[in-house]
């Protein structure tokens, strides 16, 4: 069999393909026909580096693998272990694993190897098999090739993390100088430039070193891509007392109001929103900036200023040429609108408009607190959005909707500082963890506030020290959300030092408890479970499998698509049952039939009874969800899933064209 043509190839041609092309098109995947068509087309940059086609295939060659629970590093009950997940191991590989979630999961907040040096592992093997084994050797500092390495490395993770977020689903990923624009030229092309919706810049030390020759490097970046920017949502964060705080009433009104721009949105859009406004006190004719329009009906603003005691009316003006300024169109090409004006003497609406002013409670469009300025409108403060929009600057400023959102700067008093993110760590494992670059609470737990509903899934391929999680569980306990989150983390199993098990885990362990190093802190309550990566996914492997090993894979793999609550099942105590393992949030029970490859694995009617007889005792509801190797006893009441069939296409694998074998 020859071998195909990689999409890469069929790209660089660039020339519509000839007859004898026919062959190898049909042979290409989905993905690699719409990467062909995109190329094409007016699509933007495309980022060329050596090894790219490969790794484009890794995340379709990596293999999922089996996961096994290690109770004594998770915490709380199983139920609250069902929840959130730990999950120790390559993150390719878990990522893979993590099938059932492909699709799911509202926000990935993750902070991957700035290649630094000596700070990240690249394995030669995974650009031929991302199955490997070997964590690789540290890449250095001097390594010229290590920008080659690190973009072969982050691609298909990229690739895995897009085809895990659901549709409005957003990835914040934090970054330096050193590898920003390579990030964000990948990002561009997996994500596309219209799907950027920021790039925040926040202050990692609010102190000068003097360790560069010319600018001390005192930022780092959070590039933020939306799956779908037209269905991401962008949340509030929550309002301060400062911000209250500018609402005043010194016109008397019983509620709390400020003075805001009575103009806004593109006046090209809306140019029958663009007419003068003639004030009751000076007689002056106001238009909006240019650009604008007024951001009120003309009916509304017209009985508004009326309430001044002054007669208004519409009137055809002969101003055409000023408002097509406004717009910064042609004349010819301006619509037409009245203007709102004074009925009668300015005088007479200057002695009415005035009286209104010192006797307080002013119309909602007033023009300064002396009369003497342009339109401006009441915002009450009860009828402000409880939060603060997200703009391109954090200030306190309220607007009805963020119109966009550019390059964001963060202060250190708003994100935290790297420091923060180590002294937080230290009081609660205490020193001597040797992370440095620690990213603080603070910095997360804003990301999800903004990107993450509360409900959401959160999802972090690096986990590192766990801060994710730990923001997740403190944000819960703040907010009384209901946030989760999946993490992964190798950490350096070649030195016994699992950073999952002797960091991660440690951390978020105290985090539930309240037992810091520090000293006593409120619980967070939650838990999570505890898993690791185990062989690789296929039938035999499956079908020689014991029962244990058999229980932790139907609870990993199973999902349910109408059901988002959750990361799994919730497990039952296996010593009290034959048959049921685990329960769902609606109380269905889930019962294996499985003694081990040489046992019993098929479902008869004798287990059916046994079945309907244990979940009468732990006072579940039918239906009854059965794995079961055959289906020998068939009831209306019973849910069946064939192993390994079943468990094979809930971990990805395609059941048509997939032999379930390396070889």
């Amino acid at each position: 069999m020859t071998e195909r043509p990689s999409a890469e190839a069929l790209i660089a041609v660039a020339q519509p393909p000839a007859a004898g092309d026919d062959v190898a098109l049909a042979d290409l995947t989905r993905e690699e026909l719409i990467a062909l068509v995109e190329s094409h087309q007016e699509h933007g940059i495309r980022i060329s580096f050596s090894g790219k086609d490969n790794a484009r295939g890794l995340s379709r060659r990596v293999r999922p693998r089996v996961t096994r629970e290690i109770k004594r590093y998770g915490a709380g009950e199983e139920g609250q272990r069902a929840v959130n997940l730990l999950l120790e191991g390559d993150n390719l590989q878990a990522m893979a694993t993590l099938y059932k979630l492909r699709g799911q999961v509202d926000m990935i907040i993750t902070d991957p190897p700035y290649n630094t040096g000596n700070d990240w592992r690249y394995n030669d093997k995974w650009e031929n098999d991302p199955n490997d084994p070997g964590v690789g050797e540290f890449v250095s500092a001097d390594d010229g090739a290590r920008h080659t390495k690190w973009m072969r490395f982050m691609y298909p993770r990229l690739h895995m993390m897009k085809s895990m977020l659901r549709p409005g689903g957003v990835l914040a990923i934090c970054i330096d100088h050193r590898e920003l624009f390579r990030l964000g030229q990948l990002l561009d092309e997996l994500f596309k430039q219209e799907n950027r919706i920021a790039v925040i810049n926040w202050e990692k030390s609010y102190s000068p070193r003097s360790d560069k020759t010319h600018v001390s490097a005192a930022t780092e970046y959070v590039l933020v891509y939306a799956k779908d920017e037209s269905r991401a949502r962008t949340g509030l964060l929550p309002r301060t007392d400062v911000m209250d705080a500018r609402y005043r009433s010194p016109d008397g009104d019983p509620r709390l109001w400020k003075g805001a721009d009575a103009s806004g949105g593109k006046g090209v859009d809306n140019q029958s929103m663009i007419y003068a406004i003639q004030s009751p006190f000076t007689g002056e004719l106001f238009y909006p900036p240019d650009g604008n329009c007024w951001r009120t009906a003309q009916r509304t603003l017209l009985k508004w200023l009326q309430e001044w005691g002054v007669a208004y009316q519409l009137k055809q003006l002969d101003d055409d040429a000023r408002r097509a300024a406004v717009v910064g169109v042609d004349l010819a090409d301006m619509a037409t609108a009245k203007g709102i004006v004074v009925k009668g003497s300015v005088a007479a609406a200057r002695k009415a408009a005035q009286s209104s002013l010192d006797a307080g409670v002013w119309p909602q469009i007033f023009f300064g607190q002396d009369g003497q300025g342009r339109p401006q409108l009441k915002r009450y403060l009860e009828d402000v959005k409880q939060g603060k929009v997200v703009t391109t600057w954090w200030a306190d400023d309220d607007y009805d909707e963020p119109l966009a959102l550019g390059s964001v700067s963060w202060a250190h008093e708003q994100s935290g500082h790297t420091q923060t993110g180590v002294d937080e760590l230290d009081a609660i494992v205490g020193k001597g963890h040797n992370f440095k670059t620690v990213k603080p609470q603070k910095l997360i737990t804003k990301l999800a506030q903004i990107w993450c509903p509360p409900g959401g899934l959160i999802v972090d391929p690096f986990a590192g020290s766990g801060t994710t999680g730990h923001a997740v569980l403190q944000l819960n306990a703040v907010s009384g959300a209901n946030r989760r989150f999946a993490l992964i983390e190798q950490g350096r199993p070649e030195r016994g030092d699992s950073y999952a098990r002797s960091l991660t885990a440690d951390r978020l362990q105290r985090a539930v408890t309240g037992n810091w190093i520090a000293g006593s802190m409120d619980p967070l309550h939650g838990g999570f479970a505890f898993k690791v990566l185990d062989r690789k996914v296929d039938a035999p492997a499956l079908l020689s499998m014991e029962r244990e090993e058999m229980t932790d894979t139907v609870i990993a793999s199973h999902f349910d698509a109408t059901r988002r609550r959750g990361l799994g099942l919730c497990r039952m105590p296996i010593e009290d049952y034959e048959y049921l393992v685990a329960k769902n949030t609606e109380d269905d029970g889930f019962f294996l039939v499985w003694g081990g490859a040489d046992a019993n694995t098929d479902f008869t009617e004798d287990v059916y009874e046994a079945i309907a007889e244990e979940a009468e005792r732990a006072g579940l509801k039918p239906s009854y969800h059965v794995y079961a190797r055959l289906y020998l006893f068939q009831s209306a009441s019973v849910i069946f899933y064939q192993i390994p069939d079943r468990i094979l296409r809930d971990f990805g694998l395609d059941l048509r064209g997939e032999p379930f074998s390396d070889e």
